[in-house]
């Protein structure tokens, strides 16, 4: 073999977490990379950052945060199935997203939600409430 066939494949870490549909767009990875959102084996990182194997990514999506780890590259985005073979979701992950996952459940049974908006009327008693 010569030195070309042994080509490293090499990946940047915006267009790997597209191609793995944690993010919508690359500009949306990007981004969220940029912001801190994302670290990559515990530090944080530029998007042009290549990707490795066996390399942990921490990131948050809405409410949660996942700690993976990639078990493949890839640089084109494809089906959902083909996706989720790229990377691993850590066990501790998986606990504590489902730990937090309940918690809000619960306070979402603390405070309901009211049946309906509050007419004219009400609005206006609610507006007294908070004056006094």
């Amino acid at each position: 073999m010569n030195d070309n066939e042994q080509q490293v494949f090499k990946v940047r870490l915006d267009k790997w977490l597209w191609a793995a549909r944690f993010y919508k767009t690359r500009a949306i990875s990007k981004e969220m990379i940029n912001g801190g959102k994302v670290h990559y084996n515990g530090q944080r990182t530029k998007s042009s950052k290549f990707a490795e194997v066996g390399a942990t990514i921490r990131l948050r999506q809405g409410h949660d945060e996942k700690e993976i780890v990639i078990k493949q590259l890839s640089e084109y985005r494809q089906k959902g199935s083909i996706a989720q073979t790229l990377y691993e979701e850590t066990p501790q992950s998986i606990a504590k997203r489902e730990t937090y996952a309940e918690q809000r459940r619960l306070n979402i049974l603390n405070n309901p939600a009211p049946a309906q908006k509050p007419d004219k009327k009400q609005r206006r008693q609610i507006m007294r409430f908070k004056e006094s």
